[in-house]
C-alpha cells in the first residue's frame, strides 16, 4: 500500500513537471511568434518608407558593411534607399585601384542607371583598414627611442600621400560612373573616423569575420602600455586623417565633394568605461554609436538638399 502511494505521488509529480514544461513550451512559442511578428512589422514599416529621403550609392569598408548593423542600416531606418558595393575589410587602395572592385561598382551604377533612378549622393568610407593592424606599427616610433610617438615623416607620407591620392582617385572614378550612367555629377560624401580606444577588444572577442584587435598589438610592440598615451596617439592620427579629407573636399575637380566630420560623436572617455557605450570594439561603433554617426550623415545630406 505504501509503495503504491509512493508510485502515485511520483506519477503526480512527474505529470506536474510535464504540465509545467508544456506550459513553458506554449508560452515560448507565443513569445517567439510575437517577436517574429514585431520584427516583420518593423521591416515592413522600413520597406514602406524606404527611399522617401532619396537613393544613396555606397562604397566602403566595415563602417558600411558590419554584421547586424552599420551606418547604412541606420540610414535606411532614416528612410533612405541604399544601394551598396561596400565590403568589410576592404582598403581604400583596393577600392581605388583593384579592377575587380571598380568593375563591381560599375555594374551597380549601370543597374541603377537602367532603372532611371538618380542618386541623391554617393557615400564613400575608407582608409581605416589601410593603417590599422600591422600597418599601424609603421607610423609609430618605439617608446624607448625618445622620439615623438608618431613618426611625422611616415605619417605624412601615408595620409597626405598614399591615402590622399587613393581617395582622390576613387572619387574621380565614381564621379565618372555617375556622369556616364546618370548624365550629371552626383554629390560625394567622404568621412573621417572618430577617436578609438586601443584596449585590445576585437570583434566578438576576436572571433569570426572581423577578428581584431587591430590597434593594441602595435602599441604593445612599440612599448606603449599607458592607455591615456595610446588614446593621445590615436587622436593625433585620426586628426591627420580628417584634416586630409577636409582639405581634399572642394579642391579643383572635387567641388562636389562634402566632408562629414565625425569627431566627437563617439566617446573615448575612460572614466567608468563610458567609451564602451559608443565603441563595440577598437574600430567599430555599437548600435547606438552607428545611430549617432548616421545622424551626422543625415545632417550633411540635409544641408546639400537646401544648397
Amino acid at each position: 500500500m505504501r509503495q503504491s502511494r509512493k508510485v502515485k505521488a511520483g506519477t503526480r509529480k512527474r505529470r506536474g513537471s510535464e504540465a509545467e514544461a508544456l506550459r513553458a513550451a506554449v508560452d515560448h512559442g507565443k513569445r517567439q511568434a510575437r517577436e517574429v511578428l514585431a520584427r516583420r512589422e518593423t521591416r515592413a514599416t522600413r520597406e514602406a518608407a524606404r527611399g522617401v529621403n532619396g537613393l544613396l550609392i555606397a562604397e566602403g569598408d566595415s563602417w558600411f558593411d558590419y554584421p547586424f548593423n552599420s551606418v547604412l542600416e541606420e540610414l535606411e531606418r532614416l528612410s533612405y534607399r541604399v544601394e551598396s558595393a561596400a565590403h568589410k575589410g576592404d582598403t581604400v587602395e583596393e577600392m581605388a585601384y583593384d579592377p575587380g572592385q571598380l568593375n563591381k561598382l560599375a555594374a551597380l551604377f549601370e543597374k541603377l542607371g537602367r532603372t532611371g533612378d538618380t542618386p541623391r549622393a554617393i557615400l564613400l568610407s575608407g582608409g581605416g583598414n589601410d593603417v590599422a593592424g600591422p600597418e599601424l606599427g609603421v607610423v609609430l616610433n618605439h617608446k624607448q627611442s625618445g622620439l615623438e610617438a608618431v613618426n611625422d615623416d611616415v605619417a605624412t607620407g601615408v595620409f597626405q600621400g598614399r591615402l590622399r591620392f587613393a581617395i582622390a582617385s576613387l572619387i574621380s572614378a565614381v564621379t565618372e560612373l555617375a556622369r556616364k550612367n546618370f548624365g550629371r555629377v552626383v554629390p560625394v560624401l567622404v568621412h573621417g573616423y572618430d577617436y578609438p580606444v586601443p584596449d585590445g577588444r576585437g570583434y566578438l572577442g576576436g572571433f569570426w569575420v572581423l577578428p581584431g584587435p587591430w590597434l593594441e598589438p602595435s602599441f604593445r610592440q612599440k612599448g606603449y602600455a599607458d592607455m591615456k598615451e595610446r588614446i593621445r596617439v590615436m587622436v593625433d592620427l585620426i586628426d591627420r586623417f580628417n584634416d586630409m579629407l577636409d582639405g581634399l573636399a572642394g579642391q579643383s575637380g572635387l567641388e562636389h565633394v562634402s566632408y562629414v566630420n565625425l569627431r566627437g560623436t563617439l566617446s573615448n572617455e575612460l572614466e567608468g568605461m563610458r567609451y564602451k557605450e559608443a565603441w563595440a570594439n577598437e574600430l567599430h561603433p555599437t548600435d547606438a554609436g552607428f545611430k549617432t554617426v548616421a545622424a551626422e550623415f543625415h545632417k550633411v545630406l540635409g544641408r546639400l538638399a537646401r544648397a
